[in-house]
């Protein structure tokens, strides 16, 4: 039987819609495989208007998330364009599941990435701005190894929102961006930092996975002007509360949102 990724994206739809944490899908309908995890990711972006979308998010990049989320391999997942705010964002607090703040850094492509195998010199000469980036995720799950690793790809990796500090004047290409450490801290004064190098071994290797991903095939490939969030070079943050987190990776311009 050839699988239907539809009525599972329309339940991953209504669960957030309602409000309730994801369990496991019902046998007739949950993907198997990362194939089928990724297509019923497609059909949730033709649901929520984001074909195409406006960039993906790269989720356990790090050894210290994959460690935390108990995964050894990257998952990615769409961005709709309307949740991508630039630099600094105010929004509702109340709006979120459980919501967490990531440390991230992210780029934007000037030219488009086939769905293919890619090396890390392709990787970066489709990079056109290298920048920090805060990932508002949702712990809207259950019991992660009752979920299973297709569902989470299905439902865009915790995804929901993010911050990306783009079109600023340092000169990315002249630092050691494998090297640069970040840090994230909170108005209530908690705070963590780590190093892009934790990021795969360099931050662009996300990008050059990406690329030969289930879900770079399932989208067509990545095109120019996208932007891919390369992963958390910390835990996820989760909030109890209104709170305001900055992202900060010297020398590159710091981003910051504000949940109230």
């Amino acid at each position: 039987m050839v699988f239907d990724p539809v009525p599972a994206a329309k339940l991953l739809r209504q669960v957030r819609q309602d409000r309730v944490p994801l369990g496991r899908l019902p046998a007739g309908i949950a993907p198997a495989t990362e194939a089928e995890g990724a297509a019923v990711q497609v059909a949730l972006a033709h649901l929520v208007g984001a074909m195409p979308p406006a960039g993906f998010k790269i989720g356990a990049t790090g050894r210290r998330m994959q460690v935390y989320l108990g995964v050894d391999v990257p998952i990615a997942g769409f961005m709709r364009a309307a949740d991508v705010y630039q630099h600094e964002a105010t929004l509702r607090f109340d709006d979120f599941i459980k919501p967490g703040v990531e440390c991230e850094v992210a780029v934007r492509l000037k030219q488009d990435l086939p769905p293919r195998p890619c090396s890390l010199a392709q990787a970066l000469a489709a990079v056109g701005d290298f920048f920090a980036a805060i990932e508002i995720v949702e712990n809207r799950y259950g019991d992660l190894a009752e979920l299973g690793t297709p569902t989470l790809r299905a439902d865009q990796m915790y995804h929901c929102a993010a911050v990306i500090g783009d079109r600023h004047d340092a000169d990315w290409r002249g630092l050691q961006i494998e090297a640069l450490r970040g840090q994230i801290c909170l108005d209530d004064g908690t705070a963590d930092e780590g190093m892009t190098s934790d990021l795969l071994g360099h931050p662009l290797n996300g990008l050059a996975w990406l690329a030969g991903s289930a879900e770079a095939a399932a989208f067509g490939g990545l095109q120019a002007g996208q932007v891919v969030m390369l992963g958390s070079v910390t835990p996820p943050v989760w909030l109890r509360g209104p709170a305001t987190a900055t992202v900060a990776f010297p020398p590159l311009p710091a981003v910051t949102v504000r949940l109230a």
